[in-house]
């Protein structure tokens, strides 16, 4: 990046582009700036007017790869005073929304999670059973310990357990280690609450096998069987993953015969 100032005695954190990739590189200047904390959240970008001369750039083209950057989520553009391109605070929202969009349009389907699911919870299942500390354990067994005295209780409630449920797997990941994983898996399973209470049938005995699988993936991290499991927790999603395919099976055919005339 170039060192030189501005007019206004501003260092000039960007360069002048080449001829023939102007677009990209603006977009790439910006976007290796921020990821490579020469800007943190909170900064803001020089005006527009400095990027300009800094870039040796149009208005038109500098604005357009400004809207790039923002589509990525790495700033924000503000109007008014104090507008202008202000840089984001990373996190995993837009995944999170991505995940909810594909879902919602059908872009991806139950089948498709099941599967991506079986690989990444045996995966991430495998990791904590062999990075698992005692305090580790004990985090899950007093998960484990909350699911078990919901499920006992006189009127058992599906949606707390499922909370309970979605808490322990997320444990899990978060043992495993690897932020790529808990960040991934922690945008699925919010965005597949609402199809374990539309398919999966919301039953004492459905939450029973969920807490016997839970116990037992719990028991393999806590002997730190890595291949045990990765096989247990791939065996739960693919049980349940199966279930609900059955649920939706179920609720297709009632909507076809609902549409059906007398």
């Amino acid at each position: 990046m170039g060192a030189n100032r501005t007019k206004t005695g501003r260092t000039a954190i960007f360069s002048e582009v080449r001829r023939g990739r102007v677009f990209e590189s603006v977009v790439e200047q910006i976007q290796d700036v921020i990821l490579e904390g020469g800007l943190r959240a909170g900064d803001r970008l020089p005006p527009e007017r400095e990027l300009e001369k800094m870039f040796h750039t149009s208005r038109g083209t500098l604005r357009e790869a400004l809207r790039i950057v923002e589509h990525k989520g790495l700033v924000e553009i503000r109007t008014g005073v104090q507008g202008g391109a202000v840089v984001k605070e990373s996190n995993a929202r837009q995944l999170h929304d991505g995940v909810a969009l594909l879902l919602r349009q059908q872009k991806v389907s139950i089948a498709d999670v099941a599967e991506f699911r079986e690989g990444v919870e045996g995966l991430v299942s495998g990791l904590a059973a062999r990075r698992a500390t005692t305090g580790d354990i004990l985090r899950l067994k007093a998960i484990l310990e909350e699911a078990r005295t919901g499920l006992e209780a006189a009127t058992a409630d599906w949606g707390s357990f499922v909370e309970v449920d979605n808490r322990l797997h997320m444990t899990l990941a978060s043992i495993a280690g690897n932020p790529v994983y808990e960040m991934v898996l922690r945008s699925v399973h919010d965005n597949i609450k609402r199809y374990y209470d539309e398919l999966l049938p919301r039953t004492r005995r459905t939450m029973r096998q969920n807490y016997a699988d839970l116990c037992a993936i719990v028991q393999s991290v806590q002997d730190h069987d890595v291949v045990s499991a990765r096989e247990r927790a791939q065996a739960h999603v693919e049980r349940f993953s199966r279930l609900m395919g059955k649920g939706r099976s179920y609720e297709q055919r009632k909507r076809h015969f609902a549409r059906r005339p007398e």
